[in-house]
């Protein structure tokens, strides 16, 4: 990779030193004598590094603006301010704004280049973090052999195909993200942004301005979701914690595919898929007037609906194998095993889903214990709080043996039907009934049976 340095400075003898001096270094150059040309070339496209004079012809700090500006488009940016009426006041305003090193004038060239080897190295760093997130992510299968999961990949295979905005429904830690992720990588958008925007996360104040960014006084703008999103996805997590007042206009977005910036005067025109999320009831939030129903019809075009992790537990074994694999190669570790029937793990309720047993998974390959025994024993107690057998033990104390024996059996029955994917006769193999005598006892224990 070539790195793009844009050199920004009034007087022109400093920016031709600085171009000779990075080109001789093997960078790529654009230079700026003001703040316009600056602020056009940073729109034409963002550079990898920036060197801002402090002042330009603008006013006192208008490198500031520039700095602001470039951050608002990508915070990742390392940007190196030079200044020749430099003070302490000055450096630690330009680093409270991002700035990645502050150099006063007349600078050592040689000081300066390390200043540009820092900057390229922490730029590949951060680089190299979000390849490696996004590589995580997008590497990461929808693993499961349930009737659900097999329903949501066939959905998630037609569904690419079109620009139809979707809802998918499920509790915290089940896949949504992973399920949009998968969405977007199989449509005609999977060259272009992905980009999520979390409805829970935010202050009631920064919803306007995180998806429809700002036009500030100083003439700098502040790119909201919708733009960055442009051409592409964006996913909108956990929508129903969006304000209904929000909700207005993103449903007017929808309408008109345009909108004003907060503070702009100029319409906007995009092209987004939009797909959004949510661990709650969207019907139940319209009743209860927290949702507008208009909105909910406009976003759910198409609905996916993906269970929590202990209504499908025949997917444990195979999510247990999946990850464990998928974390010994992230570590470089031993691939280790764990036992896919452990009571402890199949019967465990799973609050955080698959989120919460990857986890897990994870922690083991972080301690790496030396046997099965001890990794077992990192298990229990991980999830001893919520195990089963002690929840049984609990509650049959204090009722009759024949209403325990059959709450027991009730629970017990449920479960290894769960395991099995309601496949009747491996049930009844592993349980060791005949498929008669097991669907009587279902029926007089009142399980429904399922496919």
């Amino acid at each position: 990779m070539i790195v793009e340095i844009l050199i920004v400075d009034d007087n022109a003898d400093i920016r031709n030193i600085l171009n000779d001096l990075l080109i001789d270094a093997g960078y790529r150059t654009r230079v700026a004598a003001n703040y316009n040309q600056a602020l056009s070339e940073i729109d034409k496209k963002i550079p990898d590094i920036a060197i801002l004079d402090v002042k330009l012809d603008k006013g006192d700090n208008d490198g500031i603006q520039l700095l602001s500006h470039i951050k608002s488009k990508n915070k990742d940016v390392p940007i190196i301010m030079i200044s020749g009426h430099a003070n302490i006041e000055m450096a630690i305003t330009s680093l409270k704004h991002g700035a990645f090193e502050f150099v006063e004038k007349p600078f050592d060239q040689t000081r300066l280049l390390n200043f540009v080897r820092r900057a390229v190295e922490n730029l590949n760093l951060k680089n190299q973090n979000k390849d490696y997130e996004n590589k995580l992510f997008s590497s990461y299968d929808l693993i499961g052999d349930s009737k659900n999961i097999t329903t949501i990949r066939d959905q998630i295979k037609k569904i690419s195909l079109t620009d139809s905005r979707v809802m998918v429904n499920g509790p915290s830690g089940s896949g949504k993200e992973l399920i949009a992720r998968k969405i977007h990588k199989g449509s005609k958008r999977n060259t272009k942004s992905f980009v999520i925007l979390n409805g829970a996360l935010l202050d009631n104040n920064k919803y306007e301005l995180e998806l429809f960014g700002e036009e500030k006084s100083d003439g700098s703008i502040s790119y909201g979701a919708l733009e960055k999103a442009n051409n592409g996805t964006l996913l909108i997590d956990q929508i129903s914690d969006i304000p209904l007042d929000i909700q207005s206009k993103i449903l007017r977005v929808l309408t008109d595919q345009k909108f004003k910036r907060v503070n702009g005067s100029n319409d906007i025109k995009v092209d987004v898929r939009l797909i959004c999320s949510s661990n709650k009831d969207l019907k139940n939030e319209i009743e209860m007037g927290n949702f507008r129903e208009d909105l909910f019809h406009r976003i759910s075009v198409f609905e996916i609906n993906i269970e929590p992790l202990s209504q499908r537990i025949s997917d444990i074994p195979l999510l247990i194998k999946y990850f464990s694999k998928k974390i010994s190669e992230n570590y470089n570790i031993k691939e280790f095993e764990i036992d896919e029937n452990d009571n402890y793990i199949l019967n465990h309720n799973w609050h955080g889903n698959v989120r919460e047993l990857r986890n897990l998974i994870e922690r083991v390959a972080i301690l790496q214990p030396g046997s099965k025994e001890k990794i077992s024993n990192i298990i229990k107690e991980s999830l001893k709080s919520d195990n089963f057998q002690e929840k049984v033990t609990e509650n049959s104390l204090s009722v009759p043996l024949k209403e325990a024996r059959e709450k027991f059996e009730k629970e017990y029955l449920t479960i290894q039907l769960k395991k099995f994917n309601g496949n009747i006769s491996k049930t009844a193999n592993f349980v060791g009934m005949e498929r008669s005598a097991l669907h009587r006892k279902l029926k007089g224990l009142g399980i429904k049976e399922f496919n």
